[in-house]
C-alpha cells in the first residue's frame, strides 16, 4: 500500500516537476519548422493545404506530433531506467549501426538511411542519445574522474566508436556530430589546453590551404604564418603557463636576434630559406629549454616543447591529409568555402543560391510564402539543410534573429537544467544535449551563410526529416525526465 501510495504521489507530482520552459521552447521550434518547411516547398501552381500529408509539411506535422508522443511517453518511464540501462541501449545502437554499413541501401553515395517500406530511419540520428546516455553513465560511476590516461581512454572510446561506425557508412557530417562531446569532457576536468590545441589545429589547416600558392622566402606564405603564430604561442606558453620570466627572456631575445639577422641579410640582398631559418631558430630554442628545464617546471616545459613539435609536425600533415583522405567533393568544398576556388554552378551553387535568398529579405522579409529564390527552387534541399534561408528570405533579418533567440534560449535552460542538477549523470548528459544542439545550430547557420563548408547538417527541428526530429526529442525528454526527479534523488 505504501509502494502504490508512493507511486501515485509521483505520478501526481511529475507534471508539476517537469521543466515546461523546455517543453514550450520545443513546441514552438517544431511548429516553427513545420510551418517554413511548408513555405519553402509550397507550389503556387498546386497549392495545397498546410497539413496535407501528401505534402513535405504535413509529414512533418505528423512527425512532429508522434515526435510529442514519444516526449509524453519518455516521461513516463522511470529515469532510473536510463541509467540502468545506458550501456545495453549504447551496445545495441552500435551493433545496429555496424548492420546499417552493410545492410542499407545506396542513397547518394551513403549507406546510413535503413528502408522500412514508405519509411527511412537514419540510426546516427537515435546513436546520439544512446552516446549520451553511455558517456553520462560512465562519468556518473562511482570514483571515476578524468584524472589518467585510462579514463581519458575511456571515455574517449566512447565515442570515437560510433564516429567510426558512421564514417563507414560514408556520413561524415553526422559523424562530426559526435566531437562536440569534447565541451562535455572540459565540463568535466579536462585541461583546456586540449581546446586551445584544437582551436590552433584548425587555424593552422586554415592558413596553409588558404595561403599554399603564394611563396615568401621560399616556402608558402600559410606556412610561414604558422611557423610565426607557433613562435608566438611558444613564448607565450613560457611566459603564462611556465612562468619562468629567464625562459620567456632569452627565448624571445633569441628570436629578436634571428629576426634581425635574417632582416639585415635581406637588406644586402642575401635571402635565406625559409625552412632553414624557421627550423634553425625554433630547434635551437628547444634545445634551450631542453638545458633550462632542469631549472623550472619540468613538466610544463615539456609540455610547451611537445606542443611545439607537434605543431610543426601537424602542419606538414595538412596537405597530405588534405590531398590523401579526403574525398574529392570534399576536399572542393573546403577549397571554395575557404574561397580558393570559385565553382559557383557547382559545389558553389547551393551556398550562394542562399546567401542570394537570405540576402534579399532584408530586415523584415518578403513576407510568408512570398519568397522568390525559395518558390522558384533556386536553393537546392531548401526544405531539409538549407530550411534557414527561407526564414531569412521570407522573414527577413527580424524573424532569423527570432529563430535564433529561441533557440539561444532553448540551449541556456538546457544548461541552466546541467548545473542544478545533483548527480553526475544528469549533469553529464544534459551537457552532452545542449552541446549537440550547439554544433548542429551553428555549423548549419555557418554552411547557409557560407562560413563552413556543407557536410549535411540538419537544423534541429526545422530540417524535414523525422530521424532528426525524433533523435532530438529523444535527448530533450529524457533530460526532462532526469530532471523531473531532481529533488528526490538523494532519496533512493
Amino acid at each position: 500500500m505504501e509502494l502504490q501510495q508512493q507511486n501515485n504521489n509521483e505520478g501526481g507530482s511529475l507534471l508539476k516537476s517537469v521543466d515546461w520552459v523546455t517543453v514550450i521552447l520545443y513546441l514552438i521550434l517544431i511548429v516553427a519548422g513545420a510551418v517554413s518547411i511548408y513555405a519553402a516547398t509550397y507550389n503556387f501552381d498546386k497549392s495545397s493545404s498546410m497539413f496535407d500529408f501528401s505534402g513535405f509539411s504535413g509529414k512533418q506535422f505528423l512527425w512532429a506530433g508522434l515526435s510529442f508522443f514519444i516526449g509524453l511517453s519518455l516521461l513516463l518511464i522511470d529515469r532510473r531506467l536510463y541509467e540502468a540501462y545506458a550501456y545495453p541501449v549504447y551496445v545495441l545502437m552500435i551493433l545496429l549501426l555496424i548492420a546499417t554499413i552493410f545492410i542499407a541501401p545506396d542513397i547518394k553515395g551513403s549507406r546510413s538511411w535503413l528502408v522500412f517500406g514508405p519509411v527511412s530511419l537514419q540510426p546516427a540520428e537515435f546513436a546520439k542519445c544512446a552516446t549520451a546516455l553511455a558517456l553520462a553513465k560512465l562519468f556518473g560511476t562511482y570514483g571515476f574522474a578524468l584524472n589518467n590516461w585510462k579514463s581519458y581512454a575511456i571515455a574517449i572510446g566512447i565515442i570515437v566508436l560510433p564516429i567510426l561506425c558512421i564514417i563507414m557508412e560514408k556520413e561524415t557530417g553526422s559523424a562530426l556530430v559526435y566531437t562536440s562531446l569534447i565541451f562535455v569532457l572540459y565540463r568535466e576536468g579536462m585541461s583546456g589546453f586540449v581546446l586551445f590545441a584544437a582551436l590552433c589545429a584548425v587555424t593552422y589547416f586554415v592558413l596553409v590551404l588558404k595561403f599554399a600558392t603564394v611563396m615568401i622566402m621560399g616556402i608558402p606564405l600559410g606556412m610561414f604564418l604558422v611557423f610565426i603564430i607557433i613562435m608566438v604561442l611558444l613564448v607565450g606558453m613560457l611566459a603564462f603557463y611556465c612562468r619562468s620570466f629567464i625562459l620567456t627572456r632569452n627565448v624571445l631575445l633569441g628570436y629578436l636576434a634571428a629576426g634581425a639577422v635574417a632582416g639585415a641579410l635581406a637588406y644586402f640582398g642575401i635571402v635565406i630559406n625559409g625552412y632553414a631559418f624557421f627550423f634553425t631558430v625554433i630547434g635551437v630554442s628547444i634545445l634551450y629549454l631542453l638545458y633550462g628545464m632542469f631549472h623550472d617546471d619540468m613538466r610544463k616545459v615539456l609540455l610547451t616543447i611537445a606542443f611545439a613539435v607537434a605543431s610543426i609536425a601537424f602542419m606538414f600533415l595538412v596537405n597530405i591529409a588534405f590531398n590523401s583522405v579526403l574525398q574529392p567533393h570534399q576536399k572542393t568544398r573546403i577549397l571554395v568555402t575557404l574561397g580558393i576556388e570559385d565553382d559557383p554552378r557547382g559545389v558553389g551553387y547551393n551556398v550562394n543560391q542562399s546567401k542570394i535568398a537570405i540576402g534579399s529579405g532584408g530586415v523584415w522579409g518578403k513576407g510568408f510564402l512570398n519568397g522568390t529564390q525559395t518558390k522558384l527552387k533556386y536553393v537546392p534541399e531548401q526544405h531539409t539543410d538549407f530550411i534557414f534561408c527561407t526564414i531569412g528570405e521570407e522573414e527577413g533579418f527580424v524573424g532569423s534573429s527570432l529563430v535564433l533567440i529561441v533557440f539561444l534560449a532553448l540551449i541556456l535552460r538546457i544548461i541552466t537544467i546541467a548545473e542544478r542538477q545533483h548527480t553526475t549523470f544528469a549533469r553529464v548528459y544534459a551537457y552532452c544535449v545542449a552541446s549537440y544542439l550547439i554544433f548542429h545550430l551553428s555549423i548549419n547557420i555557418g554552411m547557409v551563410l557560407g562560413l563552413c563548408p556543407v557536410i549535411g547538417i540538419p537544423l534541429p527541428f526545422f530540417s524535414y526529416g523525422g530521424s532528426s526530429l525524433w533523435g532530438f526529442t529523444l535527448l530533450l525528454f529524457i533530460l526532462l525526465r532526469i530532471d523531473a526527479d531532481r529533488k528526490s534523488y538523494g532519496s533512493w
